[in-house]
């Protein structure tokens, strides 16, 4: 019996244990252009993009990036933002953010 809890338990635990992030391809948006963060972000649905940071020489930054709500948790709103491509400043991208509506003191 013990072996079953282990052959049944363990590899369910384990796989909610895994964020949905963990999933999400990494892109190094430095040298791709806004079409093609928006086209990969369109076509995954979520994708984890780094840029190089720009106060701190030689560290990369990420953020999760998502093309609609479905790819939010339960408490997150989606929000407008913009991530610096090769071709401009502002690409217009959409993050999960957590929502002030639900947040208790």
């Amino acid at each position: 019996m013990e072996r079953f809890w282990h052959k049944v338990f363990f590899p369910a635990a384990l796989a909610l244990a895994v964020s949905p992030a963990a999933a999400a391809q990494r892109y190094d948006i430095s040298t791709m252009s806004c079409a093609e963060v928006q086209a990969v972000i369109d076509r995954d649905g979520e994708a984890i993009l780094g840029s190089p940071s720009k106060s701190i020489l030689g560290l990369s930054r990420y953020d999760r990036y998502v093309r609609d709500r479905k790819f939010c948790a339960t408490g997150e709103v989606l929000r407008r933002t913009g991530v610096a491509t090769s071709d401009q400043k502002f690409c217009p991208v959409n993050k999960c953010v957590e929502s002030d509506i639900f947040v208790s003191d």
